[in-house]
């Protein structure tokens, strides 16, 4: 029987929490051990735990410290919350599963590969240096217009639309950005949609018009950086080798406080060659960012860069600290964004987003700069993973079908994990390249989303409690 509850320490607390309501409930020692106790046992039902048996078995099993008194008491607590659907709840989401795989869904994002190409050599690149397993090209602006009418089309009655400009670096090809931009602004008022753009660069081209267009249209801005200076120019150094930290980072301030500080974010990735990745959260803050990513590097073992199951100890050791350093910096009044730690625990997705993830495939798309359509920009020079074209549509609605029904109950390892309906069963690129096969998981990634999970649920009990 898959557990109901899953429960953790974070700092001093201990949590419990009820996996399909989402509950979260913060306890004292005594009241965390006797949950323990249920769940091992399968006591679940509000009967069966107000039983006198049980509650003399809890006394002498779980704390030689606990009186029958005291354990009839926390046990009622306990069968309360079950009758309220705060504990113990059954997971009811699976009988959904086909309504999920049969709603209509709209295109609503589209990643743009402006520029198959790139003036860094970065040595993690899933996109060999902008090539991703082909050639170096730019995106036309015919086939950029192709892309946005491909959008609107597709968009349904949907108004908001996103577009991100991507590489490579887009910023090699920035003139086809802009043209597409303004032809996107007219559309928008014919269609009545409205596009919310964003552009991911590396900074190395970077200038004051650029940054001045950018504040005008850009919605948001993701800055490539990893850290340290030591760090970011062994993994992101030109080609001929010389870092990148020195050129860019300058230029990354200026457009920083441009924007006033919002709506940019520095998007950093961390190797096994800098475990201790929380001191390059520390150099961000100290470079004066403070909306921050940065995320673990995915590539196989042999690859002297890539995570090993034996580093998890350490990273694990290392969210603990990231998430002390945003209790500490908020203390302080200097708090950041870690987005890593951001978790909606009372709204959030709706439970078909719950269930199927980020909606590559369906809802978002890739266009590479020969306006070829792919399930996201991960499967980008897949030939297996082609959908179609801006010219012709969606040619291969079965692929479409196929990620459409992946969710987290087409995945067994998922459906026995406590963090499915936060992490709505991973990336299904990454399950495609270690497993051949988009239902199924990167098991190491499954481990540090976990512990990603209680970072966040943590940082927000502890915030709440301080009210």
């Amino acid at each position: 029987m898959n557990k109901l509850t899953h429960q953790f320490t974070f700092q001093d607390l201990h949590i419990v929490l009820d996996i399909a309501s989402g509950s979260i409930h913060v306890v004292d020692e005594l009241s965390y051990s006797i949950i323990e106790y249920l769940e091992n046992k399968h006591i679940y039902k509000s009967e069966e735990i107000q039983n006198s048996s049980l509650t003399q078995e809890i006394a002498s099993t779980c704390s030689d410290r606990l009186s029958t008194e005291e354990a009839q008491e926390i046990l009622h607590e306990i069968s309360e919350l079950v009758q309220s659907g705060q504990l113990f709840t059954t997971d009811e989401y699976e009988s959904y599963i086909e309504d999920v795989k049969q709603r209509k869904t709209v295109v609503k994002a589209l990643c743009l590969h402006i520029a198959h190409d790139c003036n860094l050599a970065c040595r993690y690149c899933f996109a060999e240096e902008g090539e991703y397993h082909g050639k170096r090209g730019l995106m036309s602006l015919e086939t950029g217009k192709k892309a946005i009418d491909f959008l609107i089309q597709h968009s349904g009655n949907r108004r908001n639309l996103e577009v991100d400009f991507f590489g490579g670096e887009p910023l090699m090809n920035w003139q086809v950005v802009k043209d597409i931009v303004k032809y996107g602004r007219v559309q928008e008022q014919v269609y009545n949609k409205n596009f919310r753009f964003t552009l991911t660069t590396n900074g190395v081209l970077l200038s004051d018009d650029v940054i001045e267009y950018a504040n005008q249209e850009m919605d948001n801005v993701v800055l490539s950086l990893d850290g340290r200076k030591e760090v970011n120019d062994h993994m992101r150094p030109f080609r001929g080798g010389a870092g990148s930290f020195d050129l860019v980072v300058p230029k990354y301030k200026k457009l920083v406080e441009s924007r006033n500080g919002e709506k940019y974010y520095i998007r950093g990735t961390f190797t096994r060659d800098n475990l201790d990745f929380c001191a390059d959260l520390e150099a961000f803050l100290e470079l004066g960012f403070d909306q921050l990513s940065i995320e673990p590097v995915v590539g196989d073992e042999s690859n002297a860069y890539a995570i090993r199951e034996e580093d998890l100890p350490m990273i694990f050791e290392e969210y603990d600290k990231a998430a002390k350093l945003m209790l500490d910096r908020e203390k302080e009044g200097k708090p950041f964004t870690f987005f890593h730690f951001l978790l909606d625990l009372e709204g959030g997705p709706c439970v078909a987003k719950r269930l199927s993830g980020c909606g590559a495939g369906t809802e978002y798309l890739a266009v590479t700069p020969w306006g070829e359509l792919f399930p996201c920009h991960q499967f980008v020079g897949q030939d297996e993973f082609l959908l179609g074209h801006v010219d012709t549509g969606i040619e291969k609605e079965e692929i479409v079908s196929d990620f459409r029904s992946c969710n987290v109950y087409t995945k067994e390892a998922c459906k026995t994990c406590f963090a499915r309906f936060y992490c709505s069963g991973g990336c299904m690129a990454n399950s495609q390249q270690f497993h051949g096969s988009i239902h199924d998981i990167y098991e190491i990634g499954c481990e540090m989303e976990r512990k990603r999970v209680e970072c966040a649920i943590g940082l927000q009990v502890t915030r709440a409690l301080a009210e």
